[in-house]
């Protein structure tokens, strides 16, 4: 199985990644942890590297081979902004989380323990620079939901029922592929 979660920011990739992969004793790789560790490398911030991406493409694609090549490993749940894209013709389910800008907000700054309009301002001028990014280097507009199989709010219920959503999901995908019944889209 190869499973992919997307969203924006403060949607809950990493979490709901973490306990999919938990829940179905598989792997589970975070291409916004590869991503930031490149920041770390080349002591930049995520805001820094971002506007540093946009201008080279590479920077993506190094994340991106990485990301395709542990998707190749097979058992695996990549979460990250891209990684339905990356992997839409490998991923067995692609799921793309969102919630409303409040919730997402308050998330993330929590998360990164600052105010409400420091997350704001941070999560605007993030998010900015990579849907120019993402369009200029891979021609889509990342709010494109078109290529997912499930799309979810997190915050209609608890971690625990969200969760529980997904991985149903997940089995439902699992018996339709055992059946030999197609389960991707084209």
């Amino acid at each position: 199985m190869i499973i992919t979660v997307s969203g924006p920011h403060g949607t809950g990739k990493s979490t709901y990644a973490a306990r999919l992969a938990r829940a179905l004793r598989i792997r589970h790789v975070s291409a916004g942890v590869l991503f930031r560790r490149i920041a770390k490398e080349q002591n930049l911030s995520l805001e820094e590297l971002g506007k540093k991406a946009l201008e080279d493409p590479l920077i993506d694609k190094l994340v991106d081979d990485r990301t395709v090549e542990e998707a190749e490993k097979g058992n695996v749940v990549v979460d990250g902004q891209l990684a339905g894209w990356v992997l839409k013709d490998k991923a067995d389910l692609r799921i793309y989380l969102t919630a409303p800008e409040p919730v997402r907000l308050e998330r993330i700054a929590k998360r990164d323990k600052q105010d409400i309009q420091a997350a704001l301002a941070q999560t605007e001028q993030r998010e900015s620079v990579q849907r120019e990014r993402y369009f200029r280097h891979y021609g889509f507009r990342v709010e494109d939901r078109s290529i997912y199989q499930l799309v979810l709010d997190t915050s209609l219920g608890s971690i625990s029922d969200t969760a529980r959503v997904l991985v149903d999901a997940v089995q439902m995908v699992k018996r339709a592929k055992k059946e030999g019944r197609r389960t991707t889209k084209p």
